[in-house]
């Protein structure tokens, strides 16, 4: 029998597709958002979306709930906490990973 995807511990290595003008993003949240999907959108582009899901995930011995946009041209985002509400923007840099952390 197959392991449904959201319920396990995820300990696979996540893949950045980073450099000169692609960044990344990992999104750090509470248990609370395990299984769901956050979008996230260009700065003044709401209407396109990409989105990831939360996943708990396994590194150095510790679990953390986390969300990982592997690939975002540099620029301006805001994510979303659902359809209508925007939590926070971020700044993407190329080669870089931004990270955002909604755990508090």
């Amino acid at each position: 029998m197959a392991e449904h995807y959201a319920k396990r511990v995820h300990t696979e290595h996540a893949v950045l597709d980073i450099g000169q003008d692609i960044g990344a993003l990992v999104l750090y949240t509470g248990a609370e958002f395990c299984g769901k999907e956050i979008e996230i959108s260009p700065w003044g582009n709401d209407a396109h979306r990409t989105h990831t899901a939360i996943w708990e995930r396994r590194f150095n011995g510790r679990s953390v709930f986390a969300g990982i946009f592997p690939s975002l041209p540099a620029g301006n985002y805001i994510l979303w906490k659902s359809e209508t509400e925007a939590a926070n923007s971020v700044t993407i840099a190329g080669g870089q990973i931004a990270e955002v952390d909604w755990r508090q």
